[in-house]
């Protein structure tokens, strides 16, 4: 999607033992964008085609996004056409031609979100899990090994869990170790 020198792309046959297949390959960098710009369905990825300008470009495709009369379709254009814009223009660029509300309004933006959001709550909850078995282990059998404190780090926070209920019985580093050997696979 991105111009390059490659070979790959420029590869336009396929062949083993049994079979050939020719195909033509479409470098977007190499398209003049005025058909990507005449059908809605293509205006993001006229942001990636041929152009000396990338504000004229882009102001084109905004433009053209504005006219769509559907506001979800119009939202997943916009977020579509600033997610393969972002492959190659500048982030202020980008920031001065489209409102990031709209981007907000969009089901695939929302979604990037989501997967974010959940992403960094497991992130979160795991983090603190471990520095409180950490703190709870070094007060209760001293300190740790760092080959130990390795180990732990890739425990799951349900392992976490079952670790912070198991220290509580735990008299010395031995414990530990005997605890994490018994959960090796």
């Amino acid at each position: 999607m991105q111009e390059t020198t490659s070979e790959q792309v420029f590869v336009s046959e396929y062949a083993d033992a049994n079979t050939r297949h020719s195909y033509r390959v479409i470098r977007l960098w190499e398209q003049n964008p005025d058909l990507l710009l005449s059908v809605p369905g293509l205006l993001p990825l006229a942001a990636l085609s041929q152009t000396n300008s990338p504000r004229t470009l882009l102001e084109q495709i905004a433009s053209r996004i504005a006219t769509i009369e559907e506001p979800t379709q119009q939202a997943d254009l916009l977020a579509c056409t600033q997610v393969l814009a972002g492959l190659r223009f500048e982030k202020n660029l980008l920031r001065q031609l489209f409102r990031k509300e709209t981007m907000r309004e969009s089901v695939i933006y929302q979604e990037i979100r989501e997967d974010g959001l959940l992403e960094g709550r497991k992130e979160g909850r795991k983090n603190e899990a471990l520095s409180i078995v950490t703190r709870q282990l070094t007060r209760r059998i001293g300190s740790i090994a760092p080959e130990t404190r390795e180990q732990i780090q890739t425990l799951s926070v349900e392992e976490l869990e079952d670790l912070g209920e198991a220290l509580l019985d735990f008299s010395s580093a031995s414990d530990l170790t005997n605890w994490l050997s018994d959960r090796q696979p």
